[in-house]
């Protein structure tokens, strides 16, 4: 499918997606309790849809009414002696989450996946899940995985370079376990996203020491308490519409916490470094465009802002550097050589210098782009469109189903002109 931005300013208010970090920990914590949990303000997308497929796979009840999720958990502390195979769709989360996670309620799981999730590795669990007594076995470290045994506590030594995401799945499987475990782990990327499962392991009975991000103390024998939720919005997928109203007029977007765990509310930080105008409630942020300067930031803990860091910084008055490169080389495709590419084709020039994007601000052409299936790609080039000579089109714009399905609806709902 494609789709094309037209010039034109924007001005109005959005409804942020519920946000998908967060409603796939909160399934995985709700099929962990014994009873009914109610999740509020969900809204679907692939991500989501794979977590739920994956959570009614492991025993437990959904039913949804308008955007209220019901979750009834009927996990007992018994491992069923049978295969259950689980599909994760292109969720990286899903897949990392529910790898350790799954084992709870079986000693036989298999992990499947479909399209860019094909394409990541998953080397990194191989040396931990041994350590807790499991057999892996994968595709040379891809999926399909196999996962053989019962789960032991104990003390795991974790690669955290390439990300959190299997650390959540940890975090929220080993307080269930008989006996205490300790997780050490080195260069772990991503902070924030720890910070938020354990967050949501709080709200759900569940605690979790936490030292430097460097050693993660975990009690056995602990049990997750029903919880009546209400989900977050989505500070990820509403990045791109923020950089828009920065760019292209005023945006207010509702149901974002400010005092959100979410590692992409760092967009704030950069849309004020920038020069952008800032307004913000406890669950609402309005984003007026003034004169751009710009800017440099880390993104290494929050590598998800890339895409719309590179449309702001190319709406900028001079070079804007952004670190962060190294995370993007997994994601749903190669972030870094997509963006450098899609941006050339609509006239912004982009360097790479080994971990750092240098950016420079300029006139946007305007021509055709692809999202290389990549949903942030996608949004990106939508937000782009705004500012550019001619109209943006998107090949592939069907790839933010995966997190923010109404994306272009929601975009083309404020614009103007």
């Amino acid at each position: 499918m494609e789709q094309k931005i037209y010039p034109s300013k924007i001005s109005g208010t959005i409804q942020a997606p519920a946000s998908k970090s967060v409603v796939q920990r909160v399934l995985a914590a709700g099929a962990l309790c014994n009873g009914t949990s109610i999740l509020r303000a969900f809204t679907s997308c692939d991500d989501n849809e794979a977590a739920k497929s994956i959570v009614k796979a492991l025993g437990a009840t959904l039913t949804e009414n308008s955007r209220v999720l019901t979750v009834i958990g009927n996990y007992k502390g018994e491992q069923a002696n049978e295969l259950i195979k689980l599909h994760c769709g292109e969720s990286g989360l899903s897949s990392r989450l529910f790898a350790p996670l799954s084992l709870l309620f079986s000693d036989d799981i298999e992990l499947t996946g479909e399209g860019s999730l094909l394409q990541r590795p998953f080397t990194v669990m191989e040396k931990p899940f041994q350590q807790l007594g499991v057999k892996f076995t994968s595709n040379n470290g891809f999926i399909p995985l196999r996962l053989e045994g019962q789960l032991k506590s104990g003390h795991i030594k974790l690669d955290g370079s390439s990300g959190s995401q299997f650390l959540t799945g940890l975090l929220m499987t080993l307080p269930v376990l008989n006996g205490d475990s300790v997780i050490e782990v080195e260069n772990l990327q991503s902070k924030p996203y720890i910070d938020l499962t354990i967050e949501v392991l709080n709200d759900f009975g569940i605690s979790v020491e936490n030292k430097n991000y460097e050693r993660f103390t975990i009690k056995g024998n602990q049990q997750y308490k029903v919880c009546d939720y209400t989900i977050e919005g989505d500070w990820s997928g509403a990045s791109c519409i923020l950089v828009a109203g920065a760019i292209g007029g005023s945006i207010e977007v509702t149901g974002l916490r400010a005092d959100s765990q979410q590692a992409d509310k760092a967009i704030v930080n950069v849309l004020e470094s920038a020069g952008a105008l800032i307004e913000q409630t406890d669950k609402s942020i309005k984003v007026s465009k003034v004169n751009l300067n710009a800017f440099e930031f880390d993104a290494t803990h929050c590598p998800d802002l890339f895409p719309a860091l590179v449309v702001l910084a190319a709406n900028c008055n001079g070079v804007s550097e952004i670190i962060g490169v190294n995370r993007l080389i997994n994601k749903e495709s190669n972030r870094a050589l997509a963006l450098q590419t899609e941006m050339a084709n609509i006239g912004i020039k982009g360097d790479v210098n080994e971990n750092v994007m240098l950016v420079h601000g300029g006139k946007i052409k305007g021509g055709h782009t692809s999202s290389h299936n990549d949903h942030r790609i996608a949004m990106a080039m939508g937000a782009a469109g705004l500012t550019a000579q001619t109209s943006v089109n998107i090949s592939q714009a069907e790839s933010v189903n995966k997190s923010y399905p109404a994306f272009f609806d929601d975009l083309k709902s404020v614009m103007i002109n």
